[in-house]
């Protein structure tokens, strides 16, 4: 594992990268936005492949931020109804950056910082930093991290920690979209075979968010429980059946045909947003599908749905979530 200066911001603030190797896997994390740059495996013939969407510079992520390429997302991943939430008999503000809602954090979320990094051990680098109290109209001061590792065997653990002064919300994910193929190899969400062990998603309305009921997967297109190929049209939170877990428990796995690659997901959360890049905007140097999304988080909107497991964190607890992404390939 190494370190070493990668860019700087407008304002001068140095932008750093971490290498991480172990067991054929490479992986590049940036302190800004905490974003996985790359992540190189072999193929079934031992060709290494750079196997998730990026930019070679820094200017790429701050031109394109829209699509959140591996980002670190927080304070909140995934919309929050309205901008607003109450707790406690209190009704906090957000910034509306979707329409009307609030989106992965707000204008100015994770993904748009710099964090402190250190290493930890041989092959693992923890970013950590503190979100103001009010920061996007979240309350408390939240103290943050995330440990992205590479284990015995090549998965790459990220493990995220947080702890409050005062009761906010937390929902922390990580956005890479994967091709398995290697990036800019075509569209993966038309080639790669997924399989998602969720018997039912978080029913919609037109604007994304949770409607409350949780639709059965069987007899739909949403229906993954049996790997196949996924096609376009998928920006929905499966609700996965194991549930809120204390250890990773395995809830996915993406196959690529061609190169034999496989991906592995493993998470303690309760939900995955799959997420297959079809609204990539015209300016960003990948088509729709060209990469796809597995973001292991609480549900979209669980501030404002009691009945959904609680993302509320208080002084004196800690928040803790881990996902894994382990990497084979298959004939």
């Amino acid at each position: 594992m190494r370190s070493e200066l990668f860019d700087a911001l407008p304002d001068g603030t140095d932008v750093h990268r971490w290498i991480l190797e172990r067991d054929g896997v490479r992986v590049r994390v940036l302190t800004y936005g905490g974003i996985v740059q790359t992540v190189e495996t072999p193929d079934r013939e031992g060709t290494e492949g750079q196997i998730v969407l990026g930019f070679p510079d820094l200017a790429g992520y701050l031109a394109h931020p829209g699509p959140y390429l591996g980002a670190l997302v927080g304070r909140y991943a995934n919309r929050i109804a309205g901008g607003r939430f109450p707790l406690d008999d209190r009704t906090y503000h957000l910034a509306q950056n979707d329409g009307s809602n609030s989106l992965h954090g707000g204008e100015r979320g994770f993904d748009k910082r710099v964090w402190g990094a250190e290493a930890v051990g041989e092959h693992a680098v923890r970013l950590s930093r503190v979100s103001p109290h009010g920061e996007e109209g979240f309350p408390g001061r939240l103290e943050v991290s995330a440990t992205y590792a590479l284990e015995e065997g090549g998965a790459l653990r990220i493990s995220y920690e947080a702890v409050t002064d005062a009761p906010t919300v937390v929902n922390l994910t990580n956005h890479t979209y994967w091709n398995l193929g290697g990036a800019g190899a075509g569209d993966a969400a038309g080639g790669h075979e997924v399989r998602i062990d969720a018997g039912r998603v978080t029913a919609v309305d037109e604007n994304l968010i949770p409607t409350g009921e949780l639709s059965p997967v069987e007899g739909t297109r949403f229906d993954f429980r049996e790997s196949r190929k996924a096609g376009p049209g998928y920006d929905h939170n499966y609700v996965l059946d194991k549930g809120v877990t204390g250890e990773a428990v395995t809830v996915a796995e993406v196959r690529d045909p061609v190169s034999g690659r496989t991906l592995s997901v493993a998470t303690t959360e309760p939900g995955l947003q799959f997420y297959t890049a079809d609204h990539f905007d015209a300016d960003v140097p990948f088509a729709p599908g060209d990469g796809i999304a597995l973001e292991t988080q609480h549900f979209p909107d669980s501030p404002n749905r009691p009945e959904f497991p609680s993302t509320v964190l208080r002084p004196g607890e800690v928040y803790r979530s881990q996902t894994v992404y382990g990497f084979g390939v298959r004939p």
